[in-house]
């Protein structure tokens, strides 16, 4: 435990970084509110899952890839050196903001194209490298081929940019946008599309 340094603590996971080797341990962390048995049950199957669904997304788009030394309540990764997006986003020039936003529709349409639904599309999860931007934490993912996922997924997006970076989060989710239906496709990114105009007709009804 020397080397490990712990950069986040969530309700299902710490995150400890090893500084030795730049590696980035994602340990999943008993509830005592659970009953032991069941609770390494639960464990285990969300850390198999997201350790599936990490090394399918490491194939299509930028996003570390688990490596063997993972076990059944832990995830060993790179460490993605970068900037994260949620603190550095808004200190670019407009337009240097626009070509990554593209960069992350392009992403969101490759993964939705193999069926990944994120489940956590946020700027927090999201790391600039160079010019590259990683997708981290897909613990809340599964797969889905429901047009309403896709839709509900690029709706996180769009409320994480209105209220994080809300001086030009329409121009912003805009470019994301564009750059998912060139993706995708007409056809098919119009049914996304409509379906967030769906969910959010839902969110205004019930408020």
């Amino acid at each position: 435990m020397k080397n490990l340094k712990l950069i986040q603590q969530g309700a299902e996971a710490k995150i400890l970084l090893n500084e030795k080797n730049n590696l980035i341990i994602k340990d999943r962390i008993p509830k005592s509110y659970r009953i032991p048995p069941l609770d390494k049950t639960i464990r285990k199957r969300r850390t198999k899952a997201e350790t599936k669904l990490l090394n399918k997304a490491s194939e299509i788009i930028s996003s570390p890839k688990p490596l063997k030394e993972s076990n059944e309540f832990q995830i060993i990764m790179p460490y993605i050196k970068g900037k994260k997006l949620s603190q550095f986003l808004d200190s670019f020039e407009l337009k240097e903001q626009k070509d990554i936003m593209k960069k992350i529709g392009e992403s969101i349409a490759k993964l939705h194209n193999s069926d990944i639904i994120h489940g956590d599309l946020t700027t927090s999860n999201m790391i600039l490298l160079k010019d590259d931007v990683y997708f981290i934490d897909f613990g809340l993912g599964y797969i889905s081929k429901k047009i309403e996922d896709k839709a509900v997924d690029l709706h996180l997006l769009k409320q994480a940019l209105e209220a994080k970076h809300f001086t030009h989060w329409k121009e912003l989710f805009d470019e994301v946008s564009e750059a998912y239906e060139k993706i995708l496709g007409h056809s098919e990114a119009e049914k996304v599309f409509e379906r967030i105009n769906a969910v959010e007709r839902r969110g205004r009804y019930r408020h």
